[in-house]
């Protein structure tokens, strides 16, 4: 299989003219690694295969996603099928043919009478599709040829209609007709480390080629003195920033590349925003490009991740490639947990560390963690894609960029009420008086939230919305 690669030429003004079209071939194609470009402004192009789709439906039966490339059914593409075959199946479907690459028994899955939530997320061609509130999976399937997907679409079937709430969004109604109704992917990531005196361009788009929409970023261009971010290859540019001295040959610069809801970012190392522009029309972002031109070779270092697991880089680090699995998938490991001891590890802006425990679900997978707020050290949540833990105290949540996150321990966690501790919770920090605190979590408003245990209170408190929010009944964390 090959994919076509447009080459394009600019004049000295960044205008350009077209040239007969190449071929890359797909095994070139990964979620990661590292490549070099030359001096010929000609865009390598490969897939955005990391990002997640979190959800709510309503429905009896048949609720269906589809995940594409574009705006609409082709190859190659994913369904899921949950609540299939009378709401007792879900099955993994590619490129509309059987057999199905899974299939699971989930017996009532779905409810017409109340929205139950999901999540799918895929990673390298691994797909998986978890209940909210659940790190683990209960279907999920490797695929070995990898596509950059961008777009997702919904539908109900046989029989039943749908309603549901995806991303936090309106409600959505879907008729009882099998036809998906898509929208882009609203969120998406790329970190980027790239070794070039200038012109480093990086094009987001939603084929393997120049297309429209388009956006491109220009890293220090003319001459290593700006940047800016291009919309369907036109000029004015939609934002201009003076970047002197941005680049250079002697080392890997750490870049972010973000988009949420039509806000394409470019962050520097420590999480300084470099550009920005707000795209009223956003589009679905399933493949990336990167040339240098204009004298100038470049060597790049690239990994799409999921934007609500992936750490914020405080600072240019090896390169190491993405694994398989993110943060809370219950994917098979080479080595197996040998739920060693519990250790809290110092991290900060969102940095979840290696073997990080789950706690919980809000919108996103958050781990134990744990802060210091005036003279007191507080177990909270840690919320990677909001880049600080959240503790309570004094009646309000608090975000703190600084924390550290418990790793190392298979947690299990046993049903308490009114203060109460069982044996074996694990000491997890002190308010500004010495009383021990120990980790707990409870649900609240569809999420599951980990705070604070307080005997003296009698409750557990949370993070949540701004505020510090007591449950007399609640989960406490022992430490296996």
């Amino acid at each position: 299989r090959a994919l076509y690669l447009s080459l394009w030429e600019e004049d000295i003004q960044y205008g350009r003219r077209y040239i007969p079209s190449c071929l890359l071939s797909a095994s070139a194609l990964h979620q990661s690694g590292e490549f070099s470009t030359e001096d010929k402004l000609e865009y390598q192009f490969h897939p955005v295969s990391a990002g997640s789709l979190h959800f709510k439906v309503r429905t009896a039966n048949d609720a269906h996603v589809a995940l594409t490339t574009g705006p609409a059914e082709s190859d190659p593409m994913y369904e899921i099928f949950i609540g299939g075959w009378g709401n007792a199946k879900t099955a993994i479907r590619r490129n509309r043919q059987k057999p199905d690459k899974a299939l699971v028994d989930t017996p009532n899955i779905l409810d017409a009478g109340e929205y139950r939530g999901f999540w799918i997320r895929w990673s390298g061609g691994s797909i998986a599709i978890g209940r909210e509130g659940e790190s683990a999976p209960f279907a999920s399937w490797d695929d070995p040829e990898p596509f950059g997907i961008g777009y997702f679409g919904i539908c109900t079937g046989w029989g039943a209609t749908g309603s549901w709430l995806v991303e936090n969004g309106a409600p959505i109604t879907t008729a009882d007709n099998l036809e998906y109704s898509f929208r882009p992917v609203p969120t998406g990531r790329l970190e980027v480390e790239v070794r070039s005196p200038s012109n480093a361009h990086v094009a987001l788009t939603s084929a393997p080629n120049e297309t429209e929409p388009m956006y491109e970023i220009l890293l220090g261009g003319w001459e290593n003195s700006a940047t800016v971010i291009r919309y369907n290859r036109e000029k004015p540019d939609k934002v201009r920033a003076e970047t002197p001295g941005l680049l250079t040959s002697s080392e890997f610069k750490h870049f972010t590349f973000e988009w949420r809801h039509g806000l394409i970012q470019v962050k520097k190392a420590g999480g300084a925003v470099l550009v920005e522009w707000k795209d009223p029309n956003p589009f679905g972002v399933s493949y990336y490009g990167i040339r240098t031109a204009w004298g100038s070779k470049g060597h790049w270092r690239i990994k799409a991740v999921d934007p609500r697991s992936a750490p914020v880089a405080s600072a240019p680090t090896p390169f190491v490639p993405s694994p398989v699995s993110q943060p809370g998938w219950n994917v098979p490991a080479s080595v197996a947990p040998s739920g060693g001891s519990a250790t809290w590890v110092d991290a900060a802006g969102g940095e979840v560390p290696p073997n990080s425990v789950p706690g919980g679900f809000d919108n996103e997978q958050v781990y134990v963690a744990r802060a210091r707020h005036e003279g007191a050290l507080l177990p909270g949540k840690l919320v990677p894609s909001h880049g600080v833990c959240y503790v309570p105290w004094g009646g309000a949540e608090h975000g703190k960029p600084e924390y550290q996150v418990l790793v190392g321990c298979e947690p299990a966690w046993v049903p308490s009420v009114a203060g109460q501790v069982p044996d074996g919770a694990l000491p997890s920090g002190e308010t500004e008086d010495g009383e021990p605190l120990f980790v707990g979590r409870a649900k609240h408003e569809g999420t599951l939230s980990v705070g604070k245990v307080q005997a003296s209170h009698a409750v557990c408190y949370i993070p949540y919305g701004g505020q510090e929010i007591g449950y007399q009944e609640y989960e406490v964390l022992v430490a296996k």
